[in-house]
């Protein structure tokens, strides 16, 4: 439980604080034009029977705005006069413009208030990204420095990989340390360049390879790769997603011990910690047919041969996974293995936001390249809602990972609200940008019609996405 608040709390700030600054970005600019703001408020202050579904809710003496928190945290609005947005407020409409209204403005000013929001997130995303270069700067592994190379699956083979290639680079650009890019230019690649016994060798590739199925294989693409020996072994584990209910892990029950190196499990040689992970991973799609709590049992029972530290002995261990397949031992991590050839950049308040810019528009050019996916079936059952947007943020509070978490969900608020979807940012722009060019302005019959549906459209994209996270949970998907 305690794992699930923090996530949660950390959830909840982060969206409130994007929320609060979009919205915030839309009302500054309406106010720089003269727009009147009825309201302003952090998630939707949906109304329950004669409750008006108000949190909290206060109106300056002076100001014609009233600022709130509503009940449904589902983002936040900011309600302008004399604009057909997502509260409906079609009332308002039927009366005579006024001066302060949204609608008697120039299409170019109404333009700048409908973009504040998003240039607020985007701006925001990349202000972040240049703080924490500034605080915290970068820690990387170069890639020529991962000395154990990588481990590649059936399919990279085909294309000529082998394992523990020490992959440097492609035709697109070299590669500097191993992250989401490395999939990336691998999909768009016609050539990979790999270092193979000290000398380098040239890797023909198709230039089209699906990125999903080489993120979603089970064994991915590529890995580093990383050997099967013991680094630290757990007193008790965790058996459920909050961590509350634990028990003695295997592993330090059979007595495997720092520096162990596991050979094989259930008759099955591993060479490597990753080859084991893929054993782990067959037993886990074997359980999925698991009729009884004795089948369940039966699969879950392993038979490890292990070579103890510091010596030539091996040992045969036998144990019980626990019910959601933990031994209960780690390996060292890529920045421990290679700890002594990991790479600190600095940077001075100045040069941050350089770095933080060219980083966050790097995050941004990948995540709209990534977009192509969303409308495949595989990337469709990939969307995930509130609950995998929470399992980003870490077990435990961590303000790097909070920051750097946040900045990425603004870019993505950013992006997201920028597609030209009515009820959305973007939706209105289009219509703004049709209005400048044909000089000539949608109907408000139109436009109600237009916001109803992106409305819908919007609704059925949120269940999409967090049916397919309940899916993921009962492991449906």
């Amino acid at each position: 439980m305690e794992i699930f608040l923090i996530k949660l709390l950390q959830f909840i700030l982060s969206i409130s604080l994007l929320v609060l600054l979009h919205e915030g970005g839309h009302m500054l600019a309406a106010k720089l034009f003269g727009v009147r703001v009825d309201k302003f408020f952090v998630f939707f202050d949906v109304s329950v029977g004669k409750w008006r579904g108000k949190l909290f809710s206060f109106k300056p003496k002076t100001g014609d705005t009233e600022y709130g928190i509503g009940w449904l945290p589902l983002g936040g609005y900011c309600k302008i006069a004399g604009m057909i947005d997502e509260s409906m407020d079609t009332e308002q409409m039927k009366q005579e413009p006024q001066p302060w209204e949204f609608r008697t403005k120039p299409a170019w000013q109404r333009l700048i208030i409908m973009v504040g929001g998003v240039t607020v997130n985007f701006l925001l995303a990349l202000f972040i990204y240049s703080m924490i270069m500034y605080h915290w700067g970068e820690n990387y592994v170069g890639m020529s420095n991962m000395t154990e190379g990588m481990k590649f699956n059936t399919e990279a083979k085909k294309f000529g990989f082998q394992d523990k290639d020490i992959l440097v680079g492609t035709n697109i650009r070299p590669f500097r340390d191993f992250n989401i890019d490395v999939y990336r230019d691998l999909s768009e690649a016609q050539y990979a360049d790999v270092v193979r016994g000290g000398k380098k060798v040239r890797v023909a590739l198709p230039g089209g390879i699906n990125l999903l199925d080489m993120l979603q294989t089970t064994p991915k693409f590529v890995e580093p790769f990383i050997p099967a020996i013991v680094d630290t072994v757990f007193r008790r584990v965790p058996v459920t997603e909050d961590g509350n209910v634990t028990v003695v892990a295997p592993a330090c029950q059979i007595g495997l011990a720092k520096g162990d190196t596991i050979r094989s499990i259930n008759g099955k040689n591993v060479g490597s910690y990753n080859e084991f992970m893929d054993e782990i991973g067959r037993v886990e799609d074997q359980m999925t047919a698991a009729k009884t709590h004795k089948d369940s049992i039966e699969l879950r029972r392993v038979t490890l041969i292990v070579a103890k530290a510091g010596g030539t002995v091996v040992d045969t261990l036998q144990t019980t996974l626990t019910p959601n397949l933990k031994l209960g031992f780690a390996v060292p991590s890529i920045a421990k293995m290679y700890a002594t050839k990991s790479t600190h950049v600095t940077y001075g308040f100045l040069e941050s936001f350089p770095a933080g810019v060219k980083y966050g528009w790097n995050v941004l050019s990948g995540y709209v390249s990534d977009m192509k996916y969303v409308f495949t079936a595989d990337g469709a059952k990939s969307l995930g809602g509130f609950g995998s947007i929470g399992n980003l943020f870490p077990a435990s509070w961590d303000w790097y990972m909070f920051w750097r978490m946040t900045a990425f969900l603004s870019i993505i608020l950013a992006f997201m609200n920028i597609l030209p979807i009515p009820a959305l940012d973007g939706g209105h722009v289009i219509f703004l940008l049709y209005e400048i060019i044909t000089r000539r302005k949608p109907s408000e019959k139109f436009m109600i019609r237009a916001e109803y549906a992106g409305i819908i459209i919007l609704i059925l994209l949120m269940v999409v996405a967090n049916l397919n996270d309940v899916l993921r949970w009962i492991g449906v998907m």
